[in-house]
């Protein structure tokens, strides 16, 4: 079994190689834009040579589904993918401000092959996204209000993708992957205040001072607007959800929030063990 492993260098990639390699798979994992692009089809036929089933996720500079994804997933339409695993997000099927609502659509458009893992937000986000203001600011800066959302390890995710990649025979559907519970972005800043040793406080600014203050760290208009409408969604309590999918489908409970802050202290910390 080939498997095309798109985004193989992130944070949920990388895991999907680990977790397919492990069961034996030969995985294609493009290193770079030269390698693979959605939007240059000059790589499509090389890297889809062989290949039978796609893990298939959108970079984050691409927002313009339409125009930068749609022309590929006509494509593995063609070539008759046996299996595409798509990484969306929770709450994806009802939030059309979000690239991710356009990428579910064609795919059922085009009846592809398709499983679509929903998942919350990932504790990654904690040393990834959020890393600087809470190393170096000792702040947690989210526009989510008091609402509650839940956060899953990516690991986890990965593991998951890799069964479902190998599975002998599935339907169409989709899976919203969580932890365990749901917390409010105050009780994140509580648990890595403890599990730190530190005090790191909540602040909830205001959606242009959200925007102005990811603008200036470097990152694009598109990521920044997905992050205020996802997190939009948590202000508003509807990013509160707990599903049992990630437990059935590991076979064991997630990876709980206090292990992953006491697995990553020295990146949190910005000190080497």
């Amino acid at each position: 079994m080939k498997i095309l492993v798109t985004g193989a260098g992130g944070n949920v990639g990388s895991y999907v190689v680990k977790y397919l390699e492990k069961k034996g798979c030969s995985v294609v994992a493009p290193k770079g834009r030269a390698e693979f692009s959605f939007t240059d089809r000059t790589t499509w036929n090389s890297t889809l040579d062989g290949v039978s089933r796609v893990f298939l996720m959108r970079p984050p500079h691409i927002s313009n589904i339409k125009r930068d994804m749609l022309p590929f997933l006509r494509f593995l339409k063609e070539r008759k993918i046996e299996q595409i695993v798509l990484l969306s997000v929770q709450g994806a099927e009802n939030n059309k401000l979000i690239p991710h609502n356009k990428i579910e659509k064609y795919c059922r458009t085009l009846e592809l092959p398709y499983v679509f893992l929903r998942p919350s937000f990932f504790m990654q986000n904690l040393t990834t996204t959020h890393l600087e203001e809470i190393r170096d600011d000792n702040v947690v800066y989210v526009p989510s209000g008091e609402g509650r959302t839940n956060f899953i390890d990516t690991e986890d995710i990965g593991e998951i993708a890799a069964g479902l990649l190998t599975h002998s025979d599935l339907s169409p559907r989709a899976y919203t992957l969580t932890g365990s519970r749901s917390f409010s972005h105050r009780e994140i800043a509580g648990h890595l205040s403890r599990g730190l040793g530190r005090e790191i406080r909540f602040i909830n600014p205001g959606p242009l001072r959200f925007i102005f203050h990811h603008l200036r760290t470097g990152r694009t208009p598109g990521m920044t607007l997905v992050m205020l409408a996802l997190y939009t969604v948590v202000k508003t309590g509807k990013g509160d959800v707990t599903t049992d999918d990630s437990r059935l489908l590991l076979g064991r409970a997630p990876v709980q929030l206090d292990d992953f802050i006491k697995r990553n202290i020295s990146v949190l910390s910005g000190k080497a063990l």
